[in-house]
């Protein structure tokens, strides 16, 4: 178990903050496929019940404005004082981010990796958020700058209390419609996601229920902190740049340390072949939100005969462009 001096979140966190999400505009419920097992072949033998829940139809293309929506409710009151909203994303933290401040005609700035996709780039940019790009390992440095003077407020992409609450709606969303999960896969970058849903399945759901957090092979920050037994740094490479902050942010790995069961890793290839599949299946999914599936289809995931199986899909924001150019490269 993690250190106990890092709260964990609470049922009464989660239940605010879905309260919360499902009164505000910018959030919808998104849709859960049931007993989808069939549109998968390579399923056939494990006579497994599959269910997907499509976060890549939320607003803004992915989960994150669950949390955004949470987080900024929470920062009313230094929002309120003119101080400048900054984060570091490598893109759908970064739109949620912008379309929140853009709604609230509020302005902010945002850190990118260089290697986020210039679409990403220049929708942030027209919704109104300045942003300087840079390598991944200069992201935090840079923030911390514009923080030092108490003119910016920063904004965490994924270790914040606020977002793994509001994350959590993703989960009790899930079991409002299937009570009694024994699987659920959810991909895994800084971990806010994968740490709300966890401790939502665990707390209001079945006990029994494994959830296991789903990296690339090229940037598994959670699979060592787990190896080590805190939260690490980890230089990473890989197609799916969602998944690949600098570090792992504590909270969140306090959170995966208890209620997460295991880290599981997926190549590259699996994840853009995983991202096709899905897209034959009329499925418009980006690498980031494709992880979890790889996992499953690629037999990285113990124990799945005969089990009720629960697929984050979490975001589909690549374009046309973006999706056949990884297709045809792998």
């Amino acid at each position: 178990m993690a250190d106990a001096g890092w709260d964990l979140v609470t049922v009464g966190d989660m239940q605010e903050a879905r309260s919360v999400i499902t009164r505000h505009p910018l959030c919808v419920r998104t849709p859960l496929l049931k007993l989808v097992q069939d549109m998968f072949p390579q399923l056939a033998g494990h006579k497994l019940q599959l269910y997907l829940k499509l976060e890549n139809m939320q607003t803004t293309g992915s989960f994150k404005i669950r949390g955004v929506v949470n987080q900024m409710r929470h920062l009313e009151a230094q929002l309120a004082s003119d101080k400048i909203p900054i984060t570091m994303s490598a893109g759908n933290y970064g739109k949620a981010f912008a379309t929140y401040l853009h709604q609230r005609d509020i302005p902010g700035k945002c850190m990118i990796p260089d290697t986020a996709p210039q679409s990403r780039v220049h929708l942030i940019q027209s919704l109104g958020v300045s942003v300087e790009q840079m390598r991944t390992a200069d992201l935090q440095a840079a923030v911390d700058d514009y923080t030092s003077d108490g003119s910016h407020v920063f904004c965490h992409p994924f270790d914040d209390i606020h977002l793994i609450a509001g994350y959590a709606s993703v989960a009790m969303e899930i079991l409002d419609e299937v009570s009694d999960p024994d699987i659920v896969l959810v991909c895994c970058g800084g971990g806010g996601l994968v740490s709300g849903v966890s401790a939502a399945i665990k707390t209001l759901g079945p006990s029994a229920c494994r959830v296991y957090a789903v990296e690339p092979e090229g940037a598994p920050s959670m699979f060592e902190s787990f190896k080590v037994g805190k939260a690490v740094s980890r230089s990473v490479n890989t197609v799916a740049t969602g998944l690949a902050p600098p570090y792992t942010g504590r909270l969140t790995y306090r959170h995966c340390a208890e209620f997460v069961e295991r880290v599981l890793l997926v190549s590259d290839a699996e994840i853009v072949q995983s991202m096709e599949l899905l897209y034959s299946r009329g499925l418009v999914v980006e690498p980031s939100g494709a992880a979890a599936m790889a996992a499953l289809l690629n037999g990285h995931v113990p124990d799945v005969d005969g089990k009720k199986v629960v697929v984050v899909i979490t975001g589909g924001n690549v374009t046309p462009g973006e999706a056949n150019s990884l297709i045809n490269k792998s």
